[in-house]
């Protein structure tokens, strides 16, 4: 909750800070985003890789820390090379903390309630977004220099204090990475890269999380250039997300423990996300209280989605990663997280306000074939780790082993 504060004070006034202060115009700060993301997806294997050497919780520690001292150093960002460049190393190291966070987390926990665990987390990471859009919300309420560079600032001391946290957690035991360096021969814990099913299902995942490029960047356009829906309904509309988010997520995690469990979980994703692009994309011709109601009902089930994929997502992970590798594994399963900026704003806003109706088939389309393929994708990433002979078993008589 705490570094999920941290962020959501930050991100609220992002745009703001970055033109008045920083002195950027949109289309630079936009650029210096995608830099970022790119150079992220370039280290998402390295950083990986990195949590199995160090252990988990030192590289979220450290993370954590050096994470707050970039955002201390925003405010004597004065140029695009400056601004470029801290992002990028602040996306660099927070993608490592991530890992490191969840490496942890899924060592951390039994097997019978790590996804239960993880859904009251994730509960928490929005409670703590939503109270940190709030102190941001505050400062450019404000809205004097002072005020809005004092966001960063508040985001450093409160990453200080979370990695001072991080480092009090219990130590967790973590097994060797594999001998066998250059992994050109057969070795006890082979590369997660090598886990072609593995590797497919991170995409998938990825693709079903675009749900969050419907929630934040398409819908919001949508309803206002091609809906006669007030603006206002925006406020609502992420209010009711975030509610959904905090009192459900745990609840659509039931069952999720399971392989069979989080695949049923994509499906109900699926149908979710194809729903919302049914119900909204018919709003262009609808007028009134029934675009806005339409509008809320779509908004409703891209949340569905979200949730029901993130359940799925738990599960993969803590059934489909080979747990003498979690950092591997973490690096492959993040391929698909960090492609998804930088390909679906682009595409789906250009499908949906250019082609209209059509469009949003198709983003349905792009739905359904992640949902459908992640099926044979898993069977695959368990034939995987059951040749390799992976520690943790994942299908048949399973012994209930702990990390």
């Amino acid at each position: 909750m705490l570094s999920a504060f941290a962020t959501g004070s930050f991100l609220t006034g992002t745009a703001v800070f970055f033109t008045q202060i920083v002195g950027l115009t949109g289309s630079q700060v936009g650029l210096g985003m995608s830099i970022a993301g790119v150079v992220t997806l370039v280290l998402s294997l390295p950083l990986g890789r990195l949590s199995d050497h160090v252990g988990a919780k030192p590289l979220w520690a450290v993370a954590a820390l050096l994470e707050a001292l970039l955002y201390f150093a925003w405010p004597m960002a004065r140029s695009m090379v400056t601004f470029v460049a801290l992002l990028s190393l602040l996306s660099a190291i927070s993608t490592a903390g991530n890992t490191g966070r969840n490496v942890y987390r899924i060592a951390v926990f039994p097997r019978e309630v790590r996804v239960r665990a993880l859904a009251y987390m994730r509960s928490a990471r929005n409670v703590g977004y939503t109270l940190g859009a709030l102190a941001g919300g505050i400062a450019l309420a404000i809205g004097t220099r002072s005020a809005i560079m004092a966001v960063p600032v508040l985001t450093g001391c409160l990453l200080v204090l979370n990695a001072v946290m991080v480092s009090r957690l219990p130590r967790i035991d973590r097994a060797e990475p594999s001998a066998d360096h250059d992994e050109e021969n057969a070795a006890p814990a082979p590369a997660a890269w090598r886990n072609l099913g593995f590797v497919t299902l991170s995409i998938c995942n990825g693709v079903l999380n675009s749900n969050q490029v419907l929630l934040n960047v398409v819908v919001p356009l949508w309803l206002v250039e091609r809906t006669d829906a007030p603006h206002t309904l925006l406020a609502w509309l992420f209010g009711t997300n975030t509610v959904m988010a905090v009192l459900l997520q745990v609840r659509a995690s039931r069952g999720c423990e399971t392989v069979n469990g989080a695949l049923r979980a994509v499906r109900l994703s699926g149908w979710a996300f194809i729903l919302s692009c049914l119900v909204i994309g018919v709003t262009h011709e609808t007028v009134g209280w029934v675009s806005i109601v339409l509008i809320w009902v779509g908004h409703v089930t891209i949340t569905g989605a979200e949730l029901w994929q993130s359940a799925a997502d738990w599960g993969f992970q803590s059934e489909l990663s080979d747990h003498r590798r979690l950092g591997d594994y973490q690096g492959v399963w993040g391929l698909g997280y960090q492609a998804q900026p930088i390909v679906f704003p682009g595409l789906f806003t250009f499908l949906a306000l250019q082609w209209g109706e059509p469009g949003w088939a198709v983003i349905a389309v792009i739905g359904v074939l992640a949902a459908a393929v992640s099926h044979p994708a898993a069977r695959a990433a368990e034939r995987f780790l059951e040749r390799s002979g992976a520690p943790y078993v994942v299908s048949g008589a399973q012994s209930p082993a702990t990390p």
